[in-house]
């Protein structure tokens, strides 16, 4: 079976616009011209891929799967193509993007502008919140995660961290700084969601584990933040969240000889496939980069200062 790219392209524009007029005049084809390479792609796979009725086209079950089979196959030629050219002007098609709000206008934003005066034909769609989303179901490309991944089929890529645990002057005055891991069980702690216990490794390699607990938890690194701030007690965060705060004096370390464990890092995750995508292979390479970067030009020397 020898499938016509084109009609993959527009099975998908389709998808995306429920629409086979509008989709075919993105193709320069009439709808009776689009409707029947549709109707040809679905001969050709034995399936129905959409519902059509009067007001809307709709993805059957088949169609639904065939989504990502037909991404996959584009993805795959627009790769080869790039493999062999290398220009920047073939890195093309649009890059679906999510990422924590916090962390996607500190450290991804600021770059966008250089990003895409390097890659013109790349547009790019960015998501910016807090919410977890199936990556594969809803179509993106990348995502950015912080902490430990849980066990899936996405491909991962570590960029950058240091998180670490740190508390107000204030707090530490009243409460004392701890001088061991266990002596967190007598602080007010304040967990990220339900991680209670805390990991740390000396620097022998030992590893500590405490059950933490306080008043309050959040599920969000920029309120745990403005709680330490407050002299709430110990918070966990990485360090794009709570740098400024740090390297300003607002908050101190806390058992900073100390690892904690296992890396918080910051990993993309992609969906998975044997090629990737220029685009995202680009944008990649690009960002990663420049978190390291903005890291270590923001806190680099506090954290070499630390480490003395």
């Amino acid at each position: 079976m020898s499938l016509d790219l084109k009609n993959l392209a527009l099975f998908l524009r389709v998808a995306t616009l429920g629409a086979i007029g509008r989709a075919g005049e993105e193709f320069d084809l009439s709808t009776t011209n689009a409707s029947q390479r549709i109707q040809t792609l679905e001969a050709e796979l034995g399936v129905k891929l959409f519902h059509r009725t009067t007001r809307a086209v709709t993805l059957t079950p088949d169609g639904q799967v065939f989504v990502e089979h037909a991404k996959r196959i584009l993805d795959d030629v627009e790769e080869v193509r790039n493999v062999f050219s290398g220009h920047a002007e073939t890195v093309q098609g649009t890059l679906r993007v999510t990422v924590s709000a916090s962390f996607g206008r500190s450290h991804i934003v600021p770059f966008v502008p250089e990003l895409l005066r390097l890659y013109p034909n790349l547009h790019l769609e960015l998501d910016l919140s807090d919410t977890v989303v199936d990556i594969i179901a809803q179509g993106y490309d990348i995502a950015f995660r912080m902490g430990e991944l849980a066990p899936s089929s996405l491909l991962a890529r570590k960029i950058d961290d240091d998180p670490m645990m740190f508390a107000s002057p204030d707090y530490l005055e009243r409460a004392g700084q701890p001088q061991t891991p266990q002596d967190l069980v007598q602080h007010a702690c304040i967990p990220f969601g339900r991680m209670r216990t805390w990991q740390l490794k000396d620097e022998g390699g030992k590893l500590h584990e405490v059950t933490v607990s306080g008043s309050v938890v959040v599920n969000m690194g920029d309120a745990i933040s403005d709680l330490v701030l407050a002299g709430m007690g110990i918070g966990l965060a990485s360090l794009w969240h709570v740098g400024p705060d740090l390297c300003a004096g607002r908050v101190v370390p806390v058992l900073p000889e100390y690892r904690v464990w296992p890396e918080h890092k910051i990993w993309a995750v992609r969906p998975p496939g044997r090629l990737t995508p220029a685009r995202v292979k680009v944008f990649l390479d690009f960002m990663g980069q420049k978190i390291k970067e903005t890291n270590q030009v923001r806190y680099g020397k506090y954290l070499e200062d630390l480490k003395q």
